[in-house]
């Protein structure tokens, strides 16, 4: 009697044990279901809520924690201090697509497009859109969806933000001009290594700044960046960004695409980068097919501007790229 009374209570204790994994298993992929939401939803305007100090209160941080952030597109006012002429392009589910164009001079050398990353817009990389300028190129910096004055209300972390990418590319193509560079930080230029791989594009060569591995890695450093836990947290994000966007957010990989860039490529990171990691940068730096590539690391440089991090260095390695 005394065995069977056991028995029971050993599994009455298992029932318990797994329908409490069962509830946390399903609050888990309801809370990352929500986080994915947001992350790929930018409101505007307002702050940037991934900086905000995180609350002290412990029902407003666990609701933080569980619901995720709010992100915001940043406010695109005035126009850079060289003149520009603005381009509409539209993407093949009628996305509005702004850009700016300005033209060097009579001499040019080439044009650069220019890819700005998440949550920004064209107007915060006008001071490289001036430094390619300076060395003799005509610029197109370009809003991508859901950002600046472009329209779409959905950013896919660079996954279909890829056809911006070509629509640009396109664009100068079709004026006649032979040699196209593009620049793009962090989003940018997991933007354009995918653009290049799934359109076969043929740049004269392409410079990308700080791109990240995979969506995973990005959502992972993003975690790091709040305190958030990394793990699950990428993994299951990543996996409820592909479910809600329509892709397989998880193969969401940059060096998948960066085995089918064969053009000149300058890669640049910055060793102190809490968002994107030294053997993230490796790895795609690995795969990317040609042997025409070249890595530069900046210094005590974080997830940023390199051009004003370090101006000198920044110039010298761009202007050689682009001569060479």
């Amino acid at each position: 009697m005394q065995v069977k009374k056991t028995k029971r209570r050993y599994r009455s204790v298992l029932n318990w044990a797994l329908w409490a994994l069962l509830a946390q298993f399903i609050l888990i992929n309801i809370s990352a279901s929500l986080h994915a939401y947001k992350l790929t939803h930018l409101r505007s305007p307002g702050p940037d809520t991934w900086t905000k100090p995180a609350s002290k209160n412990i029902f407003a941080r666990t609701w933080r924690l569980f619901s995720g952030v709010t992100l915001y597109r940043k406010v695109l006012t005035g126009k850079p201090s060289f003149p520009v002429s603005t381009v509409l392009l539209k993407t093949k589910n009628n996305i509005a697509v702004e850009a700016w164009y300005s033209r060097a001079d009579s001499s040019f050398k080439g044009t650069v497009i220019l890819f700005h990353g998440l949550m920004g817009h064209k107007g915060l990389i006008a001071d490289e859109a001036e430094a390619f300028r300076n060395f003799g190129y005509n610029v197109m910096m370009v809003d991508v969806r859901d950002h600046g004055n472009s329209g779409g209300r959905v950013t896919t972390m660079g996954y279909r933000e890829a056809e911006e990418v070509k629509l640009a590319y396109d664009h100068i193509l079709q004026t006649g001009e032979k040699k196209i560079f593009l620049w793009g930080a962090s989003l940018g230029a997991v933007e354009i290594i995918k653009a290049v791989s799934d359109y076969q594009l043929n740049p004269s060569g392409v410079i990308v700044e700080m791109p990240f591995l995979s969506l995973q890695s990005h959502l992972e450093g993003r975690a790091r960046m709040t305190g958030f836990p990394d793990q699950p947290f990428g993994f299951l994000t990543s996996f409820w960004i592909g479910v809600e966007q329509g892709f397989a957010g998880w193969r969401f990989r940059t060096p998948d695409y960066a085995k089918n860039v064969h053009c000149p490529v300058l890669m640049q990171y910055g060793n102190r980068d809490p968002l994107v990691l030294q053997y993230e940068t490796n790895e795609i730096y690995e795969a990317i097919s040609t042997t025409n590539k070249k890595l530069v690391t900046y210094n005590d440089a974080g997830h940023g501007s390199f051009l004003k991090h370090d101006p000198a260095t920044w110039n010298r390695e761009v202007k050689a790229f682009l001569n060479d």
